[in-house]
């Protein structure tokens, strides 16, 4: 995963010092990468921990993981990765964050209601994991139509939660329901592929899947393989949990 994906990934444990670092890493990568760390800490008027604390917060084993690693990003001048279901289900692991794993399903856990919505060919993970969760007991739901999920929206509290899926995170109809959600104080778990998009904003916890969109002869034909990949980790954590 590139330096600048895990600063995605992981940018809900970052403070203000660790994005201070982060611009000067991003502004001087090819001097970075031959400094030593007291260099780089006296550069920025701090001590060599914090940025060893940093390197872990983004998954590297420490500093010279993350060095050795930014090097390796700038020796490879072209990238030129084939398309291939391989490739998005590896990239899929390596973006599941196990923390927001255990947060989701504490929420669903801790939740009255839970109820899932997707549209498209996306909709039939809903089914999925909704069957899933009941096979523990959980109260879980998905509909179909419009007005079935604004309707149940209206009967939720902040005590139930809402799982939206979009691999965009810009299908107006799972926004519209974000936004029902938000006026209701409902909390939002959302399941997008790793990019920054409205759905993820408007989200209390954000999962994220690697399945860029694809199309073929006007046909959707986006490999959706890592979507299954996450609500079945998800599945799991739940059942061995709770």
């Amino acid at each position: 995963m590139r330096f600048e994906e895990r600063i995605h990934k992981f940018e809900y444990k970052l403070n203000d010092t660790d994005d201070q670092i982060i611009e000067y890493i991003m502004r001087n990568k090819q001097g970075f990468v031959h400094q030593s760390i007291q260099a780089i800490a006296a550069n920025l008027f701090t001590v060599p921990n914090t940025i060893t604390r940093l390197s872990k917060k983004l998954g590297y084993d420490g500093f010279s993981h993350m060095k050795n690693s930014l090097k390796e990003e700038l020796d490879v001048t072209t990238i030129q990765e084939k398309e291939s279901s391989f490739l998005h289900i590896q990239k899929t692991f390596e973006l599941i964050d196990q923390e927001m794993i255990e947060a989701a399903a504490k929420m669903i856990h801790d939740a009255k209601h839970v109820l899932f919505f997707a549209v498209g060919d996306t909709a039939n993970f809903c089914e999925m994991i909704v069957r899933n969760l009941r096979v523990v007991g959980k109260i879980a739901e998905f509909y179909h139509h419009r007005h079935e999920m604004v309707r149940t929206l209206n009967e939720y509290t902040k005590h139930d939660v809402l799982f939206l899926i979009s691999l965009t995170g810009e299908t107006q109809q799972v926004l519209e329901m974000a936004e029902l959600a938000k006026t209701r104080q409902i909390p939002i778990i959302s399941l997008t592929h790793f990019s920054r998009n409205s759905l993820q904003q408007a989200a209390e916890i954000n999962l994220y899947c690697d399945a860029p969109k694809k199309m073929k002869n006007g046909y959707n034909i986006t490999d959706r393989t890592p979507v299954m990949i996450i609500l079945q980790t998800l599945s799991q954590y739940y059942w061995e949990h709770y």
